[in-house]
């Protein structure tokens, strides 16, 4: 049993990892963020590193990075301090409208958050992952979803999104051109299987992206939905204010994950959207 703490802990994947590891009888307590204060990470085997402002189309660039950027790298710090290990939460965001999705690919950040990422993977990657007296693992999310969206607005992920105007208004209401996206969409039970496993199966280093390895078409997955609530879809123009940073395609090249730990089996958007109520 390992003694866990996690920033943002009351989040969408925080409360999740949290629910999850205490079923795995880890001992687990949560962090809430207080401006320049850090968490005493002394008597904890591991820190996993969830705070953050992860809003896509916040534009307070000095808000973004005093909470994702300079309070991260003040918890490296007293991380290296008392040797305790670290989870931190990266985004698939880094990588702009690339096509391609691997970790040493290039990487085209667009909005201030996935900035915020990009630096402090620039950091570590130059500081050298195994430099650090601890082990440090940085998790590139591709799209999770999940159960306990419903308070991110805007923000929740599109299968929740597109459940909860199905299940409301009865119709879904999809960007022009959906038929030409695709997105690796990655559940939330299985992104805090892979953190839990990380910690026991494995002492590798680095940056890993967290997705399921596959695309799955946003239509089709909208059309699922709407079937299983018995709604309609209407199409609208995109907002000109996303279609600079809109990343059509996301598709995990999870090589380098598969080969750190061993993952059985990753949840469809299928079995997902059967089994909801």
């Amino acid at each position: 049993m390992d003694k866990i703490v996690i920033t943002g802990h009351k989040g969408f994947v925080g409360s999740y990892i949290a629910n999850y590891l205490q079923s795995k009888d880890h001992e687990v307590e949560g962090f809430e963020w207080v401006e320049h204060v850090v968490p005493d990470v002394s008597a904890y085997d591991w820190v996993i590193h969830c705070g953050a402002i992860s809003d896509t189309t916040e534009r307070d660039v000095d808000k973004v990075w005093a909470h994702n950027y300079e309070f991260t790298l003040r918890l490296l710090q007293v991380c290296e301090n008392y040797n305790t290990n670290i989870q931190l939460v990266s985004t698939s965001a880094v990588y702009g409208n690339n096509t391609s999705f691997k970790e040493s690919d290039p990487v085209y950040p667009q909005t201030p958050y996935a900035w915020s990422k990009y630096l402090i993977d620039k950091f570590l990657k130059e500081n050298g992952y195994e430099n650090f007296g601890m082990l440090v693992q940085n998790f590139r999310y591709f799209n999770v979803y999940g159960p306990g969206e419903g308070h991110k607005g805007d923000q929740m992920s599109l299968v929740s999104k597109f459940q909860k105007q199905a299940s409301q208004d009865g119709v879904i209401k999809l960007f022009e051109g959906s038929d030409k996206f695709k997105r690796d969409l990655v559940s939330v039970h299985d992104v805090a299987v892979v953190h839990e496993k990380m910690m026991h199966e494995t002492d590798t280093c680095g940056v890993f992206n967290l997705g399921t390895g596959k695309a799955v078409n946003v239509e089709e997955v909208a059309k699922s939905i709407a079937k299983r609530y018995d709604a309609k879809i209407e199409y609208i123009p995109m907002p000109d204010h996303l279609k600079s940073q809109y990343q059509e395609y996301t598709c995990a090249d999870n090589t380098k994950l598969h080969n750190a730990i061993a993952i059985r089996h990753w949840h469809t958007i299928e079995e997902y959207i059967n089994a909801t109520n």
